[in-house]
């Protein structure tokens, strides 16, 4: 069984009127640099982000989401950015901000499977939770 390890994650957030502080979860990104790992899966629910501004630039907003992953992967396709370490990469991709894509503040947590824990928080972050039928 392989060893737990220590992860930090955030919760990427689409904020459509910053001023208003309403926003969306609309990915994660789960790094450990002992392990080399630092990913990030965004899935923007444009229903949930047009129920708080209707007139929302969603081209825009995709755009902006679709660069977290880029960023997270680092090399020449990120930019600048993509030359730094990996925690370097994730603080960047952390650090507080007022535009329309905001993290929540980093959290602490512990797997042996990375991927995995990034797909739970996934579930439990930003999908809708699915109805139980009774």
């Amino acid at each position: 069984m392989p060893a737990l390890c220590t992860y930090d994650y955030a919760v990427v957030r689409v904020v459509p009127h910053v001023e208003r502080g309403e926003f969306v979860n609309a990915g994660v990104i789960v790094a450990c640099a002992a392990q080399g790992f630092l990913k990030a899966l965004v899935e923007l629910d444009e229903a949930r982000v047009q129920a708080l501004d209707a007139s929302a630039d969603l081209e825009a907003i995709r755009s902006a989401l679709q660069a977290i992953p880029t960023v997270c992967a680092g090399g020449a396709a990120a930019g600048p950015i993509g030359r730094l370490s990996l925690r370097e990469r994730f603080d960047w991709l952390v650090a507080p901000r007022s535009t329309s894509i905001q993290m929540s503040p980093a959290h602490v947590g512990q797997s042996a499977d990375l991927d995995g824990a990034l797909q739970r928080l996934m579930e439990k972050m930003v999908r809708r939770p699915q109805r139980r039928t009774p």
